[in-house]
C-alpha cells in the first residue's frame, strides 16, 4: 500500500503544486521584485532600490495613517465578533427550541458579498443619521462605527458555527465532574469549557484578524475612505496608490509587501499565543 502511494504521489500532487506556483508563489516573487522597481508594466520595470519603501512610509502617503485606522478596526472587531459569536454559540447549544433556525439566520449574512453589504449598511446608517442632518462620511467616527457594525454582522455567524462545533466536542464527563465538585455555571465556563474550546478560539481569532486586515470591498462601498481618507483602510490605500496614481505603481507594490509582512508576523504571534493555551480534551 505504501509503495503504491509513493508511486502515484507525484501524479496527485502535481496539479495542486502547479496551481500553487502559478497563482501564488510566482506572482509573490514578481511582486517582491516590482516593489524595488519603478514600472508601469512588468516588462518596463527599472530597479530603484529602497526608494519605493521610503516613499511608502512617508506620512504624506497616508499609508501609516491607514495602518493605524486599520489596527483600530481590527482590535475592536476581534473582541466584539468573538464575544458575540461565542455567546450566541453557547446559547444555541443549550438545547433550546428552534436552534437550527437561528443558526441559519445568523450565518446567512456571511453569504452576502462585501460590496452589497457595504452599500446596504451605508443606506441604513445614513437613514439613521439623517435625523441629525449628517451622513456616515461627514465624520470619521461614523465610518468607524459603521465598519465595526458591518464586520460583526458579516462574521459573527461564521465564527458562531466554529464555536458551536467546539462546544459540542466538550466532553460531558468533564462538565459532570465539575458539577459534582460544586462548580457553578461561570466556573464551568471559565475552567472547563473555554480551555477545551481553545482550538476553536484559535481558528476564530485568526480568521477574524486576517479577514478584517485585508478588508477592501466593504470599506470601498461603505465610506471609500471619506472624509479625507480618514476611514481608509490599508487594502483600499494600496489599491488607490496602485491604480489611481500614475507613476506610483512601485510605491503601491512596496506598501503591499510591507502589509503582507506585518500581517504575517501578527498572525503568527496570535497563533503561537493561543495555541500555547490549548489543552487536550
Amino acid at each position: 500500500m505504501q509503495a503504491t502511494l509513493k508511486k502515484y504521489f507525484p501524479i496527485f500532487v502535481l496539479p495542486t503544486l502547479l496551481a500553487f506556483l502559478i497563482a501564488f508563489l510566482v506572482p509573490f516573487f514578481i511582486g517582491l521584485f516590482l516593489s524595488f522597481a519603478d514600472f508601469t508594466t512588468i516588462t518596463d520595470a527599472e530597479f530603484v532600490g529602497l526608494q519605493n519603501y521610503i516613499d511608502a512610509l512617508d506620512p504624506r502617503e497616508g499609508f501609516t495613517a491607514a495602518f493605524g485606522f486599520t489596527l483600530l478596526v481590527v482590535i475592536l472587531s476581534i473582541i466584539s465578533v468573538n464575544l458575540f459569536a461565542f455567546t450566541i454559540a453557547w446559547v444555541l447549544t443549550r438545547k433550546l427550541a428552534g436552534t437550527n433556525f437561528f443558526r441559519t439566520v445568523f450565518f446567512m449574512p456571511n453569504l452576502i458579498g462585501g460590496i452589497v453589504l457595504g452599500y446596504t449598511w451605508q443606506s441604513i446608517i445614513n437613514a439613521f443619521l439623517a435625523r441629525y442632518s449628517t451622513t456616515i462620511i461627514s465624520e470619521w467616527k461614523y465610518g468607524y462605527i459603521g465598519l465595526i457594525i458591518l464586520i460583526n454582522w458579516q462574521l459573527v455567524g461564521y465564527m458562531m458555527i466554529i464555536y458551536i462545533a467546539g462546544l459540542q466536542n466538550v466532553p460531558p464527563e468533564l462538565v459532570e465532574a465539575a458539577q459534582i465538585d460544586g462548580a457553578g455555571r461561570w466556573q464551568i465556563l471559565r475552567n472547563v469549557t473555554i480551555p477545551t474550546v481553545m482550538p476553536s478560539i484559535t481558528i476564530c481569532l485568526f480568521l477574524t484578524l486576517s479577514n478584517t486586515f485585508k478588508m477592501f470591498d466593504q470599506n470601498l462601498a461603505l465610506t471609500n475612505g471619506a472624509p479625507q481618507h480618514q476611514t481608509e483602510m490599508v487594502a483600499l490605500n494600496i489599491v488607490n496608490t496602485m491604480f489611481n496614481r500614475n507613476g506610483f505603481e512601485g510605491v503601491g507594490q512596496a506598501k503591499a509587501v510591507i502589509f503582507v509582512c506585518v500581517v504575517v508576523v501578527i498572525a503568527l504571534f496570535q497563533l503561537r499565543a493561543t495555541r500555547s493555551k490549548e489543552v487536550e480534551a
